[in-house]
C-alpha cells in the first residue's frame, strides 16, 4: 500500500485541525493492521484525505464489496477543503453528508454528496452517495 504523502504534523486535509497523524493518518497506516475507522464520519474524512493524498488502495479497501469499482483511477483535481455538514448512524448503517471543494482547469468547484456507509462485521465501508450538486469530480 501506498505510504501517504504528508508530514505527520501537517494540518489534516480533512480540515478537522487535527494534524495528519492525530486524524485521517492512523486510519491510513493502520488499516494493513486492521484498524478500521470507528464511525462513518471517521471513514468519510478518511477518505476523502486519501483522495487528497492519492491513497488509491485505502479507498478500494474502503469500499463496500457490493459496489466497489474493482479499480480506480484518481482525476488530476486538487482538493481543497472538506465541510462535514451531518453525520449519523443507527445499528449498521450510517450516511454523511458533506462539501467537498476542489480546483479544476475550470476553477474552483464543489460537491455536495450524501455518502451511505455499512458496517459489516465491526467494520465501516463506503456503499454509494446520492450527489446534491456536482461541479467537482465525484469522490465515490
Amino acid at each position: 500500500m501506498k505510504k501517504p504523502s504528508l508530514s505527520a504534523r501537517a494540518p489534516c486535509p480533512c480540515d478537522s485541525g487535527q494534524p495528519y497523524a492525530d486524524c485521517c493518518g492512523p486510519w491510513h497506516t493502520g488499516l494493513a493492521l486492521g484498524v478500521h475507522a470507528p464511525t462513518p464520519e471517521v471513514l468519510m474524512r478518511s477518505r476523502y484525505s486519501a483522495y487528497v493524498v492519492g491513497l488509491i488502495d485505502y479507498l478500494l479497501a474502503t469500499w463496500h464489496v457490493s459496489t466497489s469499482p474493482g479499480e480506480l483511477e484518481l482525476s488530476p483535481v486538487k482538493w481543497l477543503g472538506l465541510e462535514v455538514r451531518h453525520a449519523q448512524s443507527t445499528g449498521d448503517a450510517g450516511v454523511v453528508e458533506f462539501v467537498a471543494r476542489c480546483r479544476t482547469a475550470g476553477g474552483a468547484q464543489r460537491l455536495h454528496e450524501t455518502s451511505r456507509f455499512v458496517r459489516t462485521e465491526g467494520r465501516w465501508y463506503y456503499i454509494d452517495g446520492q450527489v446534491d450538486d456536482a461541479t467537482c469530480v465525484r469522490l465515490g
